[in-house]
């Protein structure tokens, strides 16, 4: 999985989605396609989900959690960097009920609304100053 940590003018950039029929908080987030680098799965979640143009600029963190009740075991590469355009108009993904801007207050106030504790995880690491160099990443092509 892949997630962006976006902050504007004190705010970050969050969804609102409906998760298995419960409205929870998350950032933008989603699964890579196939052939898909992590960087790119992140920009295009993030337009998928919030209208937003998102550019990448450093790795937050990546982060393991198993989920009590399912099973299964999520692998999350958190990256930070700017929102460049939106666009207004677009429609957003199924399941996405809005994106929106909060404070980190507000965020950490809706806490027993957050898809997983990744999401507060995350924006506290961001805001502790946590960045690596995409260079970590390395996309290794089979021929």
């Amino acid at each position: 999985m892949v997630a962006a940590i976006i902050e504007r003018d004190g705010k970050f950039l969050l969804v609102e989605e409906d998760a298995d029929g419960v409205i929870v908080l998350n950032q933008p987030a989603g699964h890579l396609d196939e052939g898909e680098s992590l960087v790119h799965a992140a920009i295009r979640e993030t337009l998928e989900e919030t209208a937003w143009h998102f550019e990448p600029q450093a790795l937050v963190g990546v982060y393991r959690w198993p989920h009590p009740r399912n099973g299964a075991t999520y692998l999350r590469f958190a990256f930070t960097g700017a929102a460049i355009r939106h666009e207004p108009d677009r429609a957003l993904d199924h399941g996405i009920v809005r994106a929106l801007w909060m404070t980190p207050e507000e965020v950490r106030a809706a806490r027993d609304r957050h898809r997983s504790p990744q999401v507060e995880r995350c924006l506290n690491d961001y805001l502790a100053g946590q960045r690596y160099p995409l260079s970590l990443l390395k996309d290794l092509v089979v021929a």
